[in-house]
């Protein structure tokens, strides 16, 4: 009898584990179909490798609530964190513009500053302070010049979403792949001084069908998500202290990106000068002032030779310092002071 009972029970325990197995096995084949990807691993070359499908993976259902919410942040900024968000306390965007007014295609494309990987270029020497900056300093940086606004709280919930975000966009980067996604491309910089009248047929020509002539963008649809196409100048841009004010680094962005649609890193439309003269176009007009920027760059010797406002270590004009010719500059800091200086 006892080891009939032994026979009965070890057949239970046996169907029981075999029906556990049967329901584990339909759960993993309903799981496989709606979402491979969280049981393959694959090794994927780092020629195929492809930044994330943005809207492929919103549309999916699977991306982590908190990657969703830094993505919503930056998309549209303006509604979630900027003049239009419902509750006064979330309004640290000075202005209407989203982040992916400038970081195209939501953080993903070459030459645009894209944030494929920047998380992992974190902390790093910044010129601006003069001391190590976290990534949570260098969006902060965005959002109180770029965004004309304030500060996010290091630990919120906005800011640890939108760095949630930048670290989903660089998994599985391969090494050899980080450069590609790296800062805007180079230029020749040109010996002269921007010319304003090629800049502004330039901009006509280029420009003007989506940013308007009076520089002014299109709206969406919705306006409360703010811009289709955003404003170059005037009081709804980024402020006198962002990078984009610089007319090198407007101009590295331009022929990267511009015109928008037509031209990528390695096939642009625009030449070295052109991208040049339209910078110095943009920039010629007015937009929102930051306060304290005599603050920035506390050894004068790291500011950018396009920086158009001082003060400098050095002697040249304000003028040339907004409108070049820049390599004057650059070679006096090299015989001065031994740096050599590409923006």
């Amino acid at each position: 009898m006892k080891d009939f009972r032994s026979l009965i029970r070890s057949i239970t325990y046996f169907f029981s584990s075999l029906i556990a197995l049967i329901v584990v096995l339909f759960i993993g084949i309903f799981l496989f179909d709606s979402n491979p990807s969280l049981f393959i691993k694959s090794e994927i070359s780092s020629e195929a490798w492809q930044p994330k499908d943005v809207d492929a993976e919103l549309a999916s259902g699977f991306m982590p609530s908190d990657v969703k919410y830094g993505y919503q942040l930056i998309a549209e900024s303006s509604k979630y964190m900027g003049p239009q968000a419902q509750d006064p306390g979330m309004r640290y965007a000075g202005n209407n513009l989203a982040c992916i007014n400038c970081h195209l295609k939501a953080g993903t494309q070459p030459g645009s500053a894209s944030w494929v990987g920047v998380t992992e270029r974190f902390p790093q020497f910044r010129g601006r302070s003069n001391s190590e900056g976290t990534i949570e300093d260098r969006i902060n940086g965005c959002m109180q010049r770029s965004m004309d606004g304030e500060k996010l709280p290091t630990e919120s919930r906005e800011m640890k979403s939108i760095v949630a975000y930048m670290k989903w966009l660089g998994e599985d980067l391969p090494e050899e792949r980080e450069k590609e996604f790296k800062g805007f491309p180079k230029i020749n910089i040109p010996d002269i001084a921007v010319n304003l009248e090629k800049g502004k047929a330039l901009f006509i020509k280029e420009c003007a069908v989506c940013h308007g002539e009076d520089g002014q963008g299109q709206r969406l649809a919705d306006s409360t998500k703010g811009y289709q196409y955003p404003p170059l100048w005037g009081p709804d841009s980024y402020n006198n202290g962002a990078g984009m004010h610089r007319v090198i680094t407007a101009a590295q962005f331009i022929k990267g990106n511009m015109p928008f649609g037509q031209a990528t890193w390695d096939n642009p439309k625009l030449s070295d000068e052109e991208a040049y003269h339209l910078a110095g176009y943009i920039n010629s007009f007015e937009r929102p002032q930051k306060s304290n920027l005599e603050k920035d760059y506390p050894d004068l010797k790291l500011k950018p030779v396009s920086t158009p406002y001082g003060p400098w270590a050095d002697t040249f004009s304000s003028t040339q310092h907004k409108y070049g010719p820049f390599p004057p500059i650059m070679e006096y800091y090299q015989q001065e002071y031994g740096l050599t200086k590409n923006k």
